[in-house]
């Protein structure tokens, strides 16, 4: 053993440092997941959702909710969505990104 001794302080501040640094350390791996790509309109909760790459090809009789001209790219659910991009982030989809001219049954139109 050594003859040296930590003060109080110090030892009280680096345990502070080490809880303050686990919610910063989970917000990273949270937004590293919501970056996990695209969503796959095979996955259980696209399909739970009618979501398409297409909106034009929607199944009119099985959507009757859907309308021509609703894609994500105009969607409330898509708020970042940019002029022109071929992929916008949904928030339905924990902000993954989606098709721009896709359509699901959440969709509601941006004011």
């Amino acid at each position: 053993m050594s003859d040296q001794k930590f003060p109080r302080r110090t030892l009280l501040k680096g345990a502070l440092l080490g809880v303050a640094a686990v919610p910063v350390s989970a917000l990273l791996s949270r937004s590293a997941d919501a970056a996990a790509g695209k969503v796959d309109p095979n996955e259980p909760q696209a399909k739970s959702l009618g979501y398409v790459e297409d909106a034009t090809k929607v199944d009119a009789k099985a959507n009757p909710n859907y309308k021509p001209g609703q894609i994500c790219a105009n969607c409330l659910q898509a708020p970042a969505a940019k002029a022109g991009a071929a992929e916008v982030p949904c928030n339905i989809f924990a902000g993954r990104n989606v098709a721009a001219k896709g359509w699901c049954k959440v969709y509601v139109k941006r004011p």
